[in-house]
């Protein structure tokens, strides 16, 4: 029998340290909920001791995942520790994951404490964990560049301690696949109780081996767990891909020899659902989940694909969840039919009242345009947990006026706290005269670090996808906003992103994270 391949997704805690990636609580409930359908077995849900914020998503999220283990993060001190505790007290299935550097450079230059002081501290985090949970995940962070007799010292101690999956995180990328696979297989043959813990890797992309270096840790040094993200999503160059993962492990069985309990169906639909939250849009030649992934241009390819498939193609998309299904839907189509392609793209609504207002927001798209994709219903659903919770700010109408030789013209309507504000103002297009007529009301002093447009589908009845990232006082924030009309959706997005920036909820990013 083969041996489980354990997926620890940190999406929701080390994928949200991308400059604009923070997520509310409501955000963090729905992609848990899709890695639970997508049987992720381990799901880290944030840093409970970071925030205020970030305490309430895990909460939340533990009271209501039931399949999967959810999982905090915590440094390696009683305050950190005894807050995941609290925060996931109401888990069916909990985790409390604590670390601590080991790399000389980290312990001299950031921690300023002695390897001897990093041991104990190390031993006394475990030690009180083990008061919590029986499930104990520890890091060396930096463990790629830790000297390693005193590695070995750190995780025979934790091991002893009771920590039961060791975690041997490369942080800054600087790892190369054949020694990060090594270093694997060197601790688990030194440290004399290596056969205690499941042995884990997470890698980071800063060279772009992140997916090499995990894959070279299963296969060489026998790990057992990786951790990874939803579209390789993190701080810097990012994590390790999921995506990536699972389909390399599922599609050359024949080498790893592993199983794997994920549901890759629901892979792509995590994907545009992380993509469509964040505002980090996939590339289309991304692996497994990019929009050309399983396109063929050439005509050698083409005419190979059309007689035999696997000539050109070693997976088969819709075993990722692509579909070429559209929803055959128009304005005189019922909220039945509506609701239960919902349920066939595996989109679950609170109440009955979110799926009217998700209905109506389809009739209206119907109008506009011809056909419906999967896609769209996608994106109206993510719009209206946007804009569905009385948020400060919400869009209500736009008429703006551009022609060659005349200086742009915006006129924007919103609601600033239940209050109808409009705003008019001039810019150098169209939709620098829309960010500027609602600046010229809200007076937000944001810098715009960031304006992209997306298609969500083919064609020029396609509707848009904006993204707005803004800055102020160090918070970046991402907003994210989807119309048929190019400039609308623009509005819409800069108002969600000052949405985030107003937010009261207290929301810290940690940079000291494995």
């Amino acid at each position: 029998m083969a041996d489980k391949l354990i997926v620890f997704d940190t999406t929701l805690r080390d994928g949200e340290q991308s400059p604009g990636a923070s997520m509310t609580k409501e955000e963090k409930i729905r992609i848990a909920r899709q890695l639970e359908r997508l049987k992720v077995d381990v799901i880290e849900a944030g840093f409970a001791a970071s925030s205020n914020g970030d305490f309430d998503a895990i909460k939340a999220i533990a009271g209501l995942i039931k399949d999967s283990t959810v999982c905090s993060l915590a440094r390696a001190n009683d305050r950190d520790i005894g807050r995941a505790a609290e925060a996931l007290k109401d888990a069916n299935s909990s985790r409390i994951h604590t670390f601590i550097a080991t790399s000389p450079l980290h312990m001299e230059k950031k921690l300023r404490m002695t390897p001897e002081q990093v041991l104990e501290q190390a031993k006394l985090a475990v030690r009180f964990a083990r008061q919590f949970t029986d499930n104990i995940e520890f890091s060396p962070e930096d463990g790629s560049r830790s000297d390693m007799d005193f590695l070995c010292r750190v995780l025979e101690t934790v091991i002893n301690e009771g920590a039961t999956t060791i975690n041997v995180t490369d942080t800054v990328g600087y790892g190369v696949p054949e020694l990060y696979g090594q270093l694997i297989r060197t601790l688990r043959e030194r440290v004399p109780n290596s056969d205690k813990a499941v042995w884990s890797v997470h890698c980071h992309n800063d060279l772009g081996m992140a997916v090499a270096n995990s894959l070279a840790g299963v296969k060489i040094g026998g790990a057992r767990q990786v951790e990874c993200t939803i579209n390789g999503l993190g701080e810097r160059a990012g994590n390790t891909s999921l995506e990536e993962i699972v389909m390399a492990v599922k599609t050359r069985r024949d080498y790893f020899g592993l199983d794997l309990g994920i549901d890759t169906t629901q892979i792509v639909p995590a994907s545009k659902l992380v993509s469509q939250i964040t505002g980090f849009v996939v590339q289309p030649n991304k692996a497994v989940v990019g929009a050309n992934a399983f396109a063929h241009a050439s005509g050698i390819h083409q005419d190979g694909v059309l007689k035999a498939r696997d000539t050109y193609e070693i997976m088969r998309a819709e075993d990722v969840g692509w579909s070429t299904n559209k929803i055959v839907l128009g304005k005189l189509s019922g909220r039945n039919a509506f609701k239960q392609r919902l349920q066939e793209l595996g989109i679950a609504l609170d109440s009955e009242g979110e799926v009217n207002s998700a209905f109506a927001r389809f009739k209206e798209l119907a109008d506009q345009k011809a056909e419906i994709f999967d896609e769209d219903i996608l994106a109206i659903v993510s719009n209206e947990a946007q804009t569905g919770s009385g948020e400060h700010f919400e869009f209500v109408s736009l008429s703006q006026h551009s022609e060659t030789g005349e200086r742009p013209h915006a006129r924007v309507v919103f609601q600033a706290a239940g209050s109808e504000q409009t705003g008019e103002a001039d810019g150098n297009g169209p939709v620098d005269a829309t960010f500027n007529a609602i600046e010229g009301q809200v007076k937000s002093g944001a810098e715009l670090v960031l304006y992209s447009v997306n298609a969500i589908t083919t064609g020029t009845q396609s509707q848009g996808e904006v993204t707005v990232r803004l800055s102020k006082a160090g918070r970046i924030v991402n907003g994210v906003g989807t119309d048929p009309d190019i400039v609308a959706a623009s509005a819409k997005a800069y108002l969600s992103a000052l949405n985030k920036l107003y937010s009261k909820a207290e929301k810290l990013n940690p940079q000291l994270t494995p």
